[in-house]
């Protein structure tokens, strides 16, 4: 079905994604272009680096977007994280400080709403978690976004903002919300993702630019 109008907004619903429309008397254009798909088969990590394998992690967008589709992990009750690297530097270890915060809905109608002090980080230079407790049942896995803002800056930090759907392994759902930055002013061209024990099994992260 498509959908050709819908509130005076239009969307073009493509490899390459595109919203205008007008609220309120203003006037707003955003365009997503599909840079790089990455597609997991018992990998170890996913990583997207600037300038290798036809990846722009540069200059050319303000906003980056990294989709992740149905990802799986090989093993159960593991976290989902991610770590960038500087331009010129080494190692997947830039300085991080972060919040996260949970809401969740098990099978047996338990709810629960919560701060996640244990997978958050101050000014910590190990990966940071944006889902966690992932199971790898066969109807379990993972979905969700996370932005990047401005990441070739040379002047400000970097600041990021990620939520996440997870099937966790005690069969709830868990809808995660974290937000942080990169404590540099370096650029940062290079993200990498994995879990925090064995491969991604399988699914796909698509990374976007948005002008």
């Amino acid at each position: 079905m498509a959908l050709s109008k819908l509130v005076a907004n239009s969307f073009d619903l493509t490899d390459n994604y595109a919203f205008t429309g007008t609220i309120t008397g203003v006037t707003s254009t955003q365009k997503l272009f599909l840079i790089k798909n990455l597609d997991a088969s018992s990998s170890g990590t996913l990583s997207f680096v600037d300038g290798s394998d036809s990846v722009d992690l540069d200059n050319t967008y303000k906003t980056y977007l990294f989709r992740f589709v149905n990802i799986h992990p090989a093993n159960d009750n593991v976290d989902f994280e991610f770590q960038g690297n500087a331009a010129g530097g080494s190692g997947f270890n830039e300085t991080i400080t972060s919040s996260m915060f949970i809401a969740e809905h098990k099978e047996n109608d338990n709810t629960d709403f919560t701060y996640r002090g244990s997978n958050e980080q101050a000014q910590g230079t190990s990966f940071q978690d944006i889902a966690y407790n992932v199971g790898n049942d066969n109807d379990q896995g993972l979905s969700g976004e996370l932005y990047l803002f401005n990441p070739s800056n040379t002047t400000f930090v970097k600041h990021f903002m990620a939520n996440i759907a997870t099937h966790a392994h005690q069969e709830n759902i868990i809808n995660h919300y974290t937000a942080g930055y990169f404590n540099t002013t370096s650029a940062i061209d290079e993200i990498q993702f994995k879990f925090s024990g064995g491969d991604i099994d399988s699914g796909r992260i698509a990374l976007y630019g948005i002008k």
